[in-house]
């Protein structure tokens, strides 16, 4: 398996675990703790989407264009439109929100930090020796 199928694999893998860890997060928690969570948590999926995309992108260019994302989304939500789409589509409210909250601009750092420190450690691992 080529080096690039390989970072697409344990993006998309990444990708998975994310959705299920938000997703227990919000069986098992309730309040800030889960919407802060969900918060550092969709930029660390939109991280790994970006990886999965472009195999070749750098842990801080990774990590940047997610963080941008994750902003640009948020201030979208100044605009009312998200809160218009998300009352007409569940995948709408997932992906958009529907309220501005500006502690969330935190959490998407902080979200970004972790994914952008795990994408480095992983891309600069010397190869498993073989047993």
């Amino acid at each position: 398996m080529g080096n690039f199928a390989r970072t697409r694999l344990a993006a998309c893998a990444a990708a998975g675990m994310v959705l299920v860890a938000g997703l227990g997060i919000r069986a098992v928690a309730t309040g800030d703790v889960a919407k802060y969570a969900g918060d550092a948590l969709y930029t660390v999926l939109i991280q790994a989407l970006v990886v999965l995309l472009a195999p070749r992108v750098r842990p801080l260019v990774a990590a940047s264009v997610a963080l941008a994302f994750s902003y640009a989304v948020e201030l979208l939500q100044l605009t009312g439109v998200p809160a218009e789409l998300a009352a007409r589509s569940l995948a709408a409210r997932l992906v958009l929100g529907s309220t501005f909250n500006a502690p969330d601009l935190l959490w998407y750092a902080v979200g970004a930090g972790c994914a952008g420190l795990v994408h480095r450690t992983l891309m600069f691992r010397g190869p498993s020796p073989v047993a």
